[in-house]
């Protein structure tokens, strides 16, 4: 709100649980298979579902967007 008179627009991104590298790093599988198991869509989100939603904060989609924190994350 305080930047929006100078044009200047400041959107959050909130990802929920996503399929990386990380997790994989970390060795033991069985806590993302619990996760997992929470997800009303049954799997992680990944990682291109995310850069699609980022993608969109910059386009011309969302020029009257500002102030927002966008979720993908399933609801949760």
């Amino acid at each position: 709100m305080e930047l929006g008179a100078d044009g200047i627009r400041v959107n959050a991104e909130a990802p929920g649980i996503i399929e990386t590298d990380m997790h994989a790093a970390m060795g033991d599988p069985a806590p993302a298979a619990r996760a997992a198991g929470t997800i009303p869509l049954g799997r992680p989100g990944l990682p291109q579902e995310v850069a699609g939603a980022i993608a969109w904060l910059p386009s011309p989609g969302s020029s009257y967007t500002t102030g927002a924190v966008l979720r993908v994350s399933v609801g949760r």
